[in-house]
């Protein structure tokens, strides 16, 4: 069970699926953080440039506009939110992938096939948790 007393975050996330968009706001929204559900990456890059700094970064890889990997790169390039957790979200699994995420600056990587919903809260506030540390 989570502690809900540790886990305030202010949490973005990123992915072009609405469903998935929905039902990740729900889990992390009752756990207590702050959520903000984007689910176009060139909008969500737009929040960021624009102000908004949440903690975490919840992050897609395959999406139309533009790849979780374009936005990442984008972000460490452009120093936006220097200190967030940036947590790629996929069901591409692939070694060379989670090799080029972490190499980005990511993380952590969530394989989403393999994650229910709360298996996903869990290892994001786990990872952000270490981070923060």
């Amino acid at each position: 069970m989570v502690d809900k007393s540790k886990r305030t975050y202010s949490v973005l996330i990123v992915d072009d699926d609405k469903f998935l968009l929905g039902m990740y706001t729900l889990k992390f929204k009752e756990c207590g953080c702050s959520v903000e559900a984007i689910s176009d990456p060139v909008k969500a890059l737009d929040r960021l440039r624009t102000g908004a700094a949440p903690a975490i970064i919840l992050l897609d890889v395959v999406m139309p506009t533009m790849t979780g990997f374009e936005f990442l790169e984008t972000v460490r390039k452009e120093g936006l939110v220097k200190g967030a957790s940036v947590i790629m979200l996929s069901n591409q699994g692939q070694q060379e992938d989670i090799d080029k995420a972490m190499k980005l600056g990511a993380s952590g990587y969530i394989i989403k096939a393999s994650s229910i919903p709360s298996e996903v809260l869990q290892k994001t506030l786990s990872i952000a948790d270490s981070v923060k540390k």
